[in-house]
């Protein structure tokens, strides 16, 4: 059965972040993820987390200028010290809270500066794969559809993988975007689930629950990643239509479900 993570940023907003640990305990799942852990001190998250008996799955390594519209340093030319220092801090927070996957954003790159950019996207992931690998942590990657986003294929993360050659380094599959990007879900994860660290599901197209309202057969999916006995955490990482608790129902088949 697979093990559900709730991403936080995006469910039972509720209530105050720090609250919605317990939240998604009460509803089952056992696991959470978010976006950036970083307004509180790690110290008040783990306890959060260890109070609700959920594990810390994965969050964001800090992505810039994120209100000016930076969505990542990793593959930003000028910037790689800025990076590290980044990454510093993040592996501290992954360290405290027990997490083992740290999610690395590439960030937006104008067309004409990719040729520098790639070099400087591998050279800063062999750094943060160094580091995290002292601590015993994967850097994953993440394709995502968003104008300019240098990483934007799950095969293009292939090729980074092969390029930076780290054992930590492994690619957080997010269907939704994987879908809009390529599609071949299925065969994807059929020939590519051993470099697979973390998936991510939201319904295609809207980004609501992954219901059968969209365009995937998400039991079939779920199906195949046991077939295939994935033991890694899928993220519900969706945008609710109404109530977070309401909203449960594609879940309730594998224990989750509103107290």
């Amino acid at each position: 059965m697979p093990r559900f993570s709730a991403n936080v940023s995006h469910l039972f907003t509720e209530v105050p972040f720090l609250e919605r640990f317990a939240a998604a305990s009460a509803c089952g799942f056992k696991g959470v993820e978010c976006l950036f852990p970083y307004a509180e001190p790690a110290e008040k998250v783990g306890d959060a987390a260890a109070m609700a008996g959920v594990s810390m799955t994965l969050f964001n390594a800090p992505p810039g200028d994120y209100a000016a519209g930076e969505r990542g340093l990793a593959a930003l030319p000028g910037r790689q010290q800025e990076f590290r220092d980044s990454i510093e801090v993040a592996l501290n927070y992954a360290d405290l809270l027990e997490c083992k996957r740290l999610h690395v954003l590439a960030g937006i790159v104008p067309e004409d500066k990719w040729d520098e950019a790639l070099a400087v996207y591998i050279g800063n992931l062999a750094v943060a794969t160094d580091l995290a690998r002292e601590i015993e942590i994967d850097i994953v990657i993440e394709p995502i559809v968003m104008d300019g986003y240098f990483l934007f294929r799950p095969d293009d993360a292939l090729q980074v993988l092969e390029d930076v050659g780290a054992k930590n380094l492994k690619i957080l599959y997010d269907i939704f975007h994987a879908q809009r990007a390529q599609g071949g879900i299925t065969d994807f994860l059929d020939s590519h689930l051993d470099k697979i660290a973390h998936i991510q599901i939201a319904g295609v197209p809207g980004r609501n629950e992954p219901d059968r309202t969209g365009e995937l057969n998400w039991p079939y999916i779920f199906d195949l990643l046991d077939a295939h006995g994935y033991v890694g955490w899928v993220g519900a990482e969706y945008n609710p239509r109404g109530g977070t608790q309401a909203g449960l129902g594609w879940a309730k088949d594998w224990g989750i479900a509103a107290p």
